[in-house]
């Protein structure tokens, strides 16, 4: 994964505009794997509150399945399952395994593994929204509301790997009910988000004004400043949330503390921290990674980023040093 996909990954929750840099305007109000496209949802029904609802069906042998539903950028959902899935003996489980859509507790095998959701139960119901890299997977389970943070096709998955897949037995049955709506302007209804526009108040100047690398304590160059984002602190730290990136840990100390809570939590520890640079002379306000639970400690997509002195339409303009690491 290269600069193009950490790109790709922060844009799934932001508005990416045309300048010099790359630039990202925060909104204002807060395909992996091939797909069968499941043609029966795309015909919803009406429910007697008056929500569509569109209904459909994955089988177990499936990790993810087209639902044939575009849905938009604020639109809000509540997904449901029901049904049974069944895991045939295998490894240190002499017995079959049967479970719903909240999946099978985690256990200590579960912390390496090739899930899509990495810390989700291991067979539950998931989902996500676009097929192509910046697509973030979440739970679902027996039942989740939330809101679609950018336009595209909806997609519904078993969080499994394709082992798991091939000789599993059963379904899941779905309800998507559609909430609200939301917008049907043309920036709620881009798929990918808002098409490219320039952003008043990023000029010439303000970009002569920034530092164009960061650099360490002793004032050597390091990586390249190269993404501009508008917004606030929050704006800045749900985007990023959104998008699948954590915020690493701060120090070693911080470092032996998350890592041995995630593990006895039996959970994937991700936020490996990554060194101190400076840009304005301090040090980063906050560092992101993006990576595979199993590959976290060699090859992950990391950032940095800092709080500028300069506002434009009231909010903060954020400078971002955005890398990728590729082995010790």
């Amino acid at each position: 994964m290269k600069f193009a996909k950490i790109i790709r990954l922060l844009a799934s929750a932001a508005c990416l505009v045309a300048t010099p840099w790359l630039t990202f305007a925060l909104p204002q109000d807060n395909q992996s794997s091939p797909s069968q496209s499941n043609l029966q949802a795309q015909s919803p029904q009406t429910n007697a509150a008056g929500h569509k609802v569109y209904r459909l069906d994955i089988d177990a042998t499936k990790q993810w399945i087209d639902t044939g539903v575009d849905v938009r950028g604020g639109e809000k959902l509540r997904a449901s399952g029901s049904g049974k899935l069944t895991y045939p003996p295998a490894g240190k489980n002499p017995d079959e395994r049967t479970f719903g859509p909240d999946g099978l507790p985690r256990g200590w095998a579960d912390i390496i593994h090739d899930y899509a959701v990495p810390d989700g139960n291991h067979g539950e119901l998931i989902a996500r929204v676009g097929s192509g890299d910046a697509a973030q997977p979440f739970s679902l389970g027996l039942t989740k509301d939330f809101t679609v943070p950018v336009a595209g096709r909806l997609f519904i998955g078993i969080n499994q790997s394709y082992k798991d897949a091939s000789a599993a037995k059963g379904s899941f049955h779905v309800t998507v009910e559609v909430l609200d709506p939301g917008s049907s302007t043309d920036a709620a209804m881009g798929v990918g988000g808002p098409a490219e526009t320039k952003v008043a108040g990023v000029t010439p100047d303000l970009l002569a004004s920034i530092p164009r690398r960061i650099s360490d304590k002793q004032g050597n160059p390091g990586d390249m400043v190269n993404i501009l984002i508008v917004g606030t602190k929050e704006q800045v730290l749900h985007a990023f949330s959104t998008a699948g990136w954590v915020r690493v840990d701060s120090d070693v100390q911080s470092t032996v503390i998350a890592g041995l809570i995630d593990t006895i939590q039996k959970k994937d520890y991700l936020t490996m921290p990554m060194s101190t640079l400076y840009l304005f002379n301090r040090p980063q306000d906050y560092g992101f990674a993006h990576a595979e639970p199993v590959r976290v400690a060699m090859s992950r997509n990391h950032l940095r980023a800092w709080q500028s002195t300069h506002i434009i339409g009231g909010r903060p303009v954020w400078c971002i040093a955005a890398t990728h690491d590729i082995g010790f």
